[in-house]
């Protein structure tokens, strides 16, 4: 019998930056997005080739290189949603908000539909996800926990050996620590991190090895 609770992840690296947007795919071939990064065709390519069905455009969080990608998205898929922590909502049409002004190339994304809550549950096709916010990096941070899957998309906030800058003019580096030590490192040292830049990794590894933050 199939596991209905599988999920497939895409991971595609976007951009200048290399920002890691996924498409997550259901048994059903249902699937969401998060993130959009700079260039995205090789994530709509995917979607469209497999006969995928997009259902929300998810964003971790409205840092330039995260959400340049979403124009893009809208115009290969018009009814997708977009989803964002509420504490973010002007970042997408905020040059200075979302970085993009400082790095010399303003760009604004198309406002949000939805806005995310700590707590609440998504279902894709079914499929429980847990929304984590992990502010600290940008006061609207979140991740997306998959209990059955053991897996946590966690954007920006913490990386393999790393953790996300918190230099910027919105970032709290004690706030980071915090989200962290109590948001992620809570979880399962066997579940695997997929974060927003670099390779993935695991609770357990980052808790014995990352210099940043400590349990």
């Amino acid at each position: 019998m199939e596991d209905t609770k599988t999920i497939q992840i895409h991971a595609f690296p976007l951009g200048t930056f290399q920002t890691n947007c996924y498409v997550l795919e259901a048994p059903d071939k249902t699937c969401w997005i998060i993130d959009a990064g700079t260039d995205p065709e090789s994530l709509i390519a995917c979607i469209q080739e497999n006969d995928l069905e997009p259902e929300k455009l998810l964003l971790t969080h409205a840092h330039h290189d995260h959400i340049e990608g979403i124009s893009q998205v809208r115009e290969a898929f018009p009814e997708i949603p977009i989803y964002i922590h509420e504490a973010e909502k002007d970042f997408l049409t905020d040059t200075s908000l979302n970085l993009s002004a400082m790095l010399g190339m303003p760009s604004i994304a198309p406002e949000a539909d939805h806005f995310l809550e700590h707590g609440q549950i998504l279902q894709l096709s079914g499929i429980p996800f847990e929304v984590r916010h992990t502010p600290g990096h940008s006061p609207g941070g979140v991740g997306f926990y998959q209990a059955d899957n053991k897996f946590i998309i966690s954007g920006d906030t913490l990386f393999a050996g790393s953790v996300g800058r918190y230099d910027f003019p919105t970032s709290d580096g004690p706030t980071l620590a915090k989200s962290i030590i109590e948001q992620l490192y809570t979880l399962s040292d066997d579940t695997v991190v997929y974060p927003g830049h670099g390779p993935a990794t695991t609770i357990g590894q980052e808790k014995q090895t990352n210099p940043f933050v400590r349990p």
